[in-house]
């Protein structure tokens, strides 16, 4: 199997994982709140890749030099990603977070436009402003037919297609200077170390410590957060590092759309949430504008 092949492979098992994690969140969110979630969650992933490195007898040689470098990295994923995200899903279904999180192509786009120089063609911007009509178009039909709180967490569910489009943008420079154990070990060790302070501290501040592990006392959310802590946490870190550091990030990007069509599936099928026409019209033409987007930007690059 090509390097390639081993990439794209990658990045399917990323976008399957992530899918499922929307429904995963969801679960953990019915008895935790969702700063203690992100806690127990990288205290998981941690655990994990520390005894993957001793298996392994990985020695792992990090200085100062190399955290600052990727502190950058881990402060938009996993840091603001999955902070934003586990913000909105406490506040909509996993069904709309799913279909706004498949804009993040046309995120990595824009921003690798701005940031690398890359100019879009005129038939992609078309696109980009047909994926950005479907997502203002959701966006609307949510503020008209839920509660307040929806708008609030479509907007941190877009905060987080945001960063993980930066993060796209940004780590295939990383991932050309560093090992994929490295940069997974010091992601996952800043997840860990932030999202555990802040809950912690909060608990301390409020008397509250006892109440941070009584979720533990529920097998639900026991198997949830072991999927959310090794699976999508630890695992999508380091395949999406290796997919990156084969692939082109806007080519990455474009798996979030299998992952949408996994969140949906499991939102509907296991959680039983509603799934609108306006769902189904928001998601079509945000995935149209994906493919179009990509289409036209292979086409350029063949040329």
């Amino acid at each position: 199997m090509t390097a390639k092949r081993k990439a794209y492979v990658a990045a399917i098992i990323y976008a399957f994982v992530i899918g499922l994690s929307f429904m995963f969140v969801k679960v953990t969110l019915t008895v935790a709140s969702p700063i203690d979630t992100l806690a127990h969650r990288f205290t998981i992933a941690l655990i994990g890749i520390v005894i993957l490195i001793v298996f392994t007898q990985n020695m792992l040689k990090i200085n100062k030099q190399d955290v600052a470098r990727i502190l950058p990295l881990a402060l938009l994923y996993p840091i603001a990603f999955f902070t934003f995200q586990v913000l909105g899903l406490a506040r909509i279904s996993s069904t709309e977070a799913g279909i706004i999180q498949a804009a993040i192509p046309i995120f990595t786009l824009v921003l690798a436009s701005v940031i690398l120089k890359e100019k879009a063609t005129r038939e992609q911007l078309t696109f980009i402003s047909l994926s950005v009509f479907g997502v203002i178009y959701m966006l609307f039909m949510n503020n008209g037919n839920a509660s307040s709180e929806n708008l609030i967490g479509s907007g941190f569910i877009l905060l987080s297609a945001c960063a993980a489009s930066l993060y796209n943008v940004l780590a295939r420079k990383l991932t050309k200077q560093y090992s994929l154990m490295t940069l997974t070990y010091v992601m996952t060790l800043c997840g860990f170390v932030i999202f555990n302070g802040l809950a912690i501290g909060n608990h301390l501040i409020n008397g509250t410590l006892l109440q941070f592990f009584k979720p533990f006392e529920h097998v639900d959310f026991v198997i949830a957060i072991l999927y959310l802590g090794i699976l999508s946490s630890l695992i999508t870190s380091y395949l999406s590092n290796y997919t990156l550091s084969i692939l082109e990030a806007s080519k990455m990007s474009v798996f979030s759309n299998f992952a949408t069509l996994i969140t949906i599936l499991a939102g509907v099928i296991f959680l039983q949430e509603t799934f609108h026409v306006y769902h189904l019209i928001g998601g079509i033409v945000i995935i149209i504008g994906v493919i179009g987007t990509n289409y036209f930007g292979h086409k350029r690059g063949a040329q």
